[in-house]
């Protein structure tokens, strides 16, 4: 199976992937509600348009296609009732997945969804998570599903930089296996070559396990193109303004869960069938300046 669409490409964690599974020699089409916007991103790219909410435009986006990645997410402003990706989309997908005869659906979800109902926690979100996934496995057609830990790319591409400062939300409890796009990419493509009609599912962590106090600090400390501080802002606080503006609740939900998530190692498994990741923090930080130098 050499033909992926993928969906989500232009995305923090969806670009990395993207560009591994170009490198891995897959014929890569990039389905895109923005077709302007992804060239910008892959211009030599194959993309052509599609839209969750236009089962049409899936049906003939996937014409010819072989398998799908899934890079998706429930947005900041996002409320319940709204038209949701992960599984509103999901399902559009899946019914243009089987009368395109798609192989396989990769899908990338999340390890921490599963500290839903620990301490009392509950969060719309992660039971939308959880449903996608139950979608997934209940299509009758082959799947991969990618449950990660924290992404090295939330330093600089993500929520932790604003200016000068890298801002924390209170204080983390637990220690996440920091992993980059570049080796979650490399993954996905081995799965790519490897899985034939099997389903499977994979816990995905990197080499090292730092509280965000302790991976921002090492993030900082090998960051030479401008000064970087360090903050923290009391999450209760975020909590407060959460109740009023939707995007910063939903930063506070996410931060409480990754703060206390009791996160264990266990992706040997993923190590053993699709290669064991080599970034630490430190090489990240070092590439991401090289590649922003040329």
């Amino acid at each position: 199976m050499r033909k992926i669409a993928i969906i989500g490409a232009t995305g923090i964690l969806g670009k990395p992937v993207t560009q591994q599974l170009i490198q891995a020699g897959f014929e890569v089409t990039i389905i895109a509600r923005d077709v302007e916007k992804a060239r910008n991103i892959f211009p030599n790219a194959h993309i052509i348009y599609g839209d969750l909410e236009d089962k049409i435009s899936l049906f003939e986006a996937l014409k010819g296609q072989e398998t799908i990645y899934l890079s998706l997410h429930v947005s900041k402003v996002a409320k319940p009732s709204d038209f949701i990706p992960e599984t509103d989309g999901l399902l559009h997908l899946i019914e243009a997945a089987r009368c395109n005869q798609i192989k396989r659906i990769a899908y990338l979800s999340s390890l921490v969804k599963d500290y839903q109902g620990q301490n009392g926690f509950s969060w719309w979100v992660f039971e939308v998570k959880q449903k996608a996934v139950q979608i997934l496995k209940g299509s009758g057609i082959p799947h991969t599903i990618f449950y990660p830990s924290s992404f090295m790319e939330n330093f600089d591409k993500g929520g932790f930089m604003s200016g000068n400062w890298m801002n924390l939300a209170g204080k983390t409890e637990q220690k996440m296996h920091w992993i980059s796009g570049l080796d979650y990419g490399n993954q996905v493509a081995k799965s790519f070559q490897i899985l034939s009609d099997e389903n499977r599912e994979y816990n995905i962590q990197g080499l090292e396990a730092y509280t965000s106090e302790e991976a921002v600090k090492l993030f900082i400390s090998n960051y030479k193109i401008k000064k970087l501080k360090a903050r923290i802002v009391p999450i209760i606080l975020l909590q407060l303004i959460g109740k009023v503006i939707h995007k910063v609740n939903y930063i506070s939900k996410i931060l409480e869960a990754l703060n206390k998530f009791p996160e264990k190692f266990v992706s040997q498994h993923t190590w053993d069938e699709l290669g064991k990741p080599i970034e630490t923090i430190k090489d990240y930080t070092l590439r991401i300046q090289k590649e922003t130098d040329k």
